[in-house]
């Protein structure tokens, strides 16, 4: 079923948006994972997915850096378009995209190799620095962006495995942003983090929205009212609702959002 009330609401203001998705379609062999979903998603703004389990979240967040292109039963139809040019073009580079919109994980997943090298890898693959002392500024601002500088500037050669789970995480961030993304996808990137890991992650969230497009896939209602500026509720593939964070918990539109909000379904 195709919601009349998501065209209405999208956003009209060109200047701030920056992906621009219209009708896109996600089918798994003959399963229809995702129907019909239209969304803006502006810059330097937290933009959070909240629904059930299954729903088709994290499977429309992976369609903004064609992740779903690794998936060969996976087929994507409609129109999405970064800054206006569309991502699915036959000349776009996959991994060219992937350096524009950076992903992290539910679980935290450092490569086996030293703290430093987790970071310079994207930079180095991208030609981003020209000599070792141009890498060595990218490692030390990457890893202040993930607010984990001053706990690991003293043993960079050390493996990023040996840290701590909430500290693997800030590194995968880190590793994200060292390749400059214009975007960050972020799908549950708490939910195997302890408490105290999961307040830092979402401080260093908010922190930062001030450079980047944040897109987070999130569980926890909580964590979607404290950390975003838009919200997206998903359920059973099609985008219920999609409004200002505050809207979609105090003021919904559907019932059905008011349902999941108030624990009635999900």
């Amino acid at each position: 079923m195709k919601d009349n009330n998501i065209e209405g609401r999208l956003l009209v203001d060109q200047r701030d948006l920056k992906f621009k998705a219209r009708d896109v379609q996600v089918y798994y062999g003959d399963n229809h994972a995702i129907k019909d979903v239209s969304v803006d998603i502006l810059d330097k703004t937290v933009t959070a997915f909240i629904g059930p389990s299954g729903c088709g979240k994290s499977t429309f967040l992976r369609c903004l850096n064609r992740m779903n292109d690794t998936i060969p039963i996976c087929r994507v139809e409609g129109d999405i378009q970064l800054d206006g040019e569309d991502i699915n073009a036959p000349e776009v580079d996959p991994v060219q995209l992937r350096a524009r919109v950076g992903m992290v994980f539910q679980k935290p997943n450092p490569f086996p190799k030293s703290i430093y090298d987790n970071i310079a890898y994207g930079p180095r693959i991208h030609g981003l620095a020209r000599n070792k002392a141009e890498l060595d500024e990218i490692v030390e601002q990457s890893l202040r962006r993930g607010a984990l500088w001053d706990e690991v500037k003293d043993r960079l050669q050390e493996p990023g495995t040996g840290l701590s789970g909430g500290q693997q995480q800030r590194l995968c961030i880190a590793r994200a942003v060292a390749t400059h993304p214009e975007v960050l996808l972020m799908d549950e990137p708490c939910s195997a983090l302890d408490p105290i890991a999961t307040a830092q992650v979402e401080e260093l969230i908010d922190e930062l929205r001030q450079n980047f497009s944040v897109v987070i896939v999130t569980h926890s209602m909580q964590q979607a009212a404290r950390v975003s500026q838009k919200t997206a509720f998903f359920h059973l593939g099609n985008l219920v609702e999609y409004d200002d964070t505050d809207t979609i918990f105090t003021n919904p539109q559907d019932p059905r959002t008011e349902s999941y909000i108030t624990g009635r379904i999900g």
